[in-house]
């Protein structure tokens, strides 16, 4: 098998175990029986469970990176492409009523163990928070006020994700999803008239 297809298969599996059961709970052999590789083979590829969690991250960031110009490009406006963000909880419901949100929890549990790649998670955050300032700032906000409305939706967005795992109900997902979207209808309706202001 290619190296950098069974690399690809490791962290793909290495980054569902994560997810799933945590990263403190996975072991070495939990992964390298996901992809059905010697643990000879996997040593070749990844010397520590640390370089895997380097590279789960990398790949996230990539992934959430495509998504966000996906995005760009699939919504005209700035408010629709906030839709996109605030509609991936309804898209990702199942696995998030299961496990949670994949960003959230990641960071959470490298904080407790005050891990060294933390800040490499949170990555992923800063990442989400300036994508949306950018897009708040776009609606006619200035950008300490952007930035607030980034950081407000990402905590709304976290807050039902943990509440609708923690109690495994989709009702939680699709109530906060339609409150977020009104709140989104407010917060875009003022910018807009500045916008147009002589």
């Amino acid at each position: 098998m290619h190296d950098r297809t069974t690399r690809d298969q490791i962290v793909d599996a290495a980054d569902r175990l994560f997810y799933r059961q945590g990263y403190e709970h996975t072991s070495f052999s939990d992964i390298a029986a996901q992809v059905s590789i010697s643990r000879g083979n996997f040593y070749y590829h990844f010397k520590s469970k640390d370089e895997i969690l380097e590279a789960v991250i990398a790949a996230r960031l990539e992934h959430t990176q495509a998504m966000l110009a996906r995005w760009e490009a699939e919504a005209e406006t700035p408010a629709g492409r906030l839709r996109c963000f605030i509609h991936m909880l309804i898209a990702n419901r199942d696995p998030i009523m299961r496990h949670g949100c994949p960003v959230g929890t990641l960071a959470t549990e490298l904080a407790k163990l005050n891990h060294a790649a933390r800040p490499g998670a949170n990555r992923l955050f800063i990442l989400f928070r300036g994508w949306l300032a950018r897009q708040f700032a776009a609606l006619g906000h200035g950008r300490s006020e952007a930035d607030a409305l980034a950081l407000h939706l990402l905590a709304l967005s976290q807050g039902a994700a943990t509440l609708a795992n923690a109690f495994g109900e989709e009702t939680i997902i699709r109530r906060e999803v339609r409150r977020m979207e009104e709140w989104l209808d407010q917060v875009a309706r003022p910018a807009a008239r500045r916008r147009r202001a002589p």
